[in-house]
């Protein structure tokens, strides 16, 4: 239908516009302050771009993307994550040659996945995210981390956890899938046939499922096996987690969903009224993923949460920040003359940073008064004839329903020092 947005799609309409700049507001705010410079990345992409990068074993890849073909005969896919392009882009603008560490952050990224639509998960959806080029110490880790924990609090999203793991680098990682295929092989056929295909490519992937990972409990853990320098690594995370105040628990279950994550992962966690819990935020290290795009060996790290949900957490807490004032005056007018008085007056407001309209439909002056009503207006001014004979205006206070009679001239003083 013409008339109705495509499933798994969401208007962001003008009453609820104001919450989406608070998010928006709240994460340019937070990453200024740590030295995060904005990046903006097309809406699509080269399709190989997410197969090598995202990993053709995830669901997003074999599953979840938006492909088609173009008229130039190109594989063309909508972005379903910021990271890939954000990795394309420091590569091609030799961004690697000027000063590292690149920190970069993203707002309101548009990405698009193909899956089953629900609370909080969209066909379309926006996400914040921040990337970090060329930082190898774990003390960025712990500073993404913490940049997300202030963003979401700054949003009146409380009841944080953050849950922390490492998988490791390839290193290390190879022996580790030995071991927990040779755990997994007995288990393969009662796994659902998604993980049954992932035992070869990604078996950590299966640890992952929603279905089959309930019954894997006592598979072998990626942090019992890691290199000296992986090891070395999480152990410092913890004490900059630590020197931040950070309290998190080790949670040997996070593998996260997309195949380039080395070492660091973690998600961050809000308990909801109904005694559940959301993930809202999730990101870690891909210390390989410049190199596997063509780029020279660099380090990275970043993270993403998603704006729909963080609105949803919003209203479940009831924490959604109230609206601005819509206009701070209307002007009410009666006549050619006083019609014309207050465009002057509406644009000198405007001028001195004062949000102030007037009727624009030719209404009568009851129909006016009814609509800044409607607005939410508390401030009319009133022209009339008698009152640009004496050089005034009447300003009609609609909360409290008085009203005051001041010189035209001093209106816009009054209110711009307000």
């Amino acid at each position: 239908m013409l008339t109705q947005a495509p499933k798994g799609t969401l208007d962001m309409l003008p009453q609820d516009s104001h919450r989406w700049q608070s998010i928006e507001r709240s994460m340019r705010k937070a990453c200024a302050l740590a030295g995060y410079r904005e990046i903006r990345t097309p809406i699509f992409e080269h399709t190989e771009l997410f197969q090598r990068g995202v990993g053709d074993t995830t669901d997003v890849v074999q599953k979840e993307m938006y492909t088609f073909e173009d008229k130039g005969n190109r594989s063309i896919t909508l972005k379903p994550e910021g990271t890939a392009g954000a990795v394309r882009a420091f590569i091609e603008s030799h961004m690697y040659a000027d000063a590292l560490p690149a920190k970069l952050y993203y707002s309101a990224c548009p990405c698009f996945r193909y899956e089953k639509p629900q609370s909080g998960r969209l066909r379309q959806f926006h996400q914040n995210g921040v990337e970090v080029f060329g930082a190898k110490d774990a003390s960025v880790d712990a500073e993404i981390i913490k940049l997300a924990m202030d963003i979401l609090k700054a949003n009146g999203i409380e009841g944080l956890k953050l849950n922390i793991n490492s998988i490791g680098c390839p290193n290390c990682r190879k022996a580790y899938l030995e071991k927990l295929r040779d755990y997994l092989l007995p288990k393969l056929p009662t796994l659902c046939k998604t993980c049954q295909e992932r035992f070869e490519r990604n078996p950590m992937r299966i640890l992952d499922c929603k279905e089959d990972a309930p019954k894997l409990t006592d598979a072998p853990a990626m942090l019992d096996n890691l290199c000296e320098d992986c090891a070395s690594h999480f152990e410092k995370l913890k004490g900059y987690l630590g020197a931040m105040n950070l309290q998190y628990a080790i949670d040997p279950r996070i593998v996260r969903g997309l195949d380039y994550y080395t070492k660091t992962v973690f998600e961050i966690i809000t308990d909801t009224p109904d005694g559940g819990e959301l993930t809202v935020c999730g990101g870690g290290r891909y210390d390989g993923l410049v190199e596997e795009l063509g780029g020279p060996a660099t380090p990275g790290i970043g993270w993403g949460m998603g704006i729909e949900r963080m609105l949803m957490v919003q209203d479940m807490r009831g924490t959604a920040p109230k609206a601005p004032d819509y206009l701070d005056a209307f002007v009410v007018t009666l006549g050619d003359e006083a019609r014309m008085a207050g465009v002057k007056l509406v644009n000198e407001l405007r001028g001195q940073g004062v949000k102030a309209d007037l009727d624009h439909a030719a209404r009568s002056m009851k129909a006016q008064f009814k609509y800044a009503n409607k607005l939410g207006v508390k401030n009319v001014i009133v022209i009339a004839s008698d009152e640009l004979q004496r050089g005034t205006v009447k300003l009609r206070d609609m909360v409290n329903s008085t009203e005051q009679e001041l010189p035209m001239e001093q209106v816009v003083e009054m209110f711009a020092n307000s």
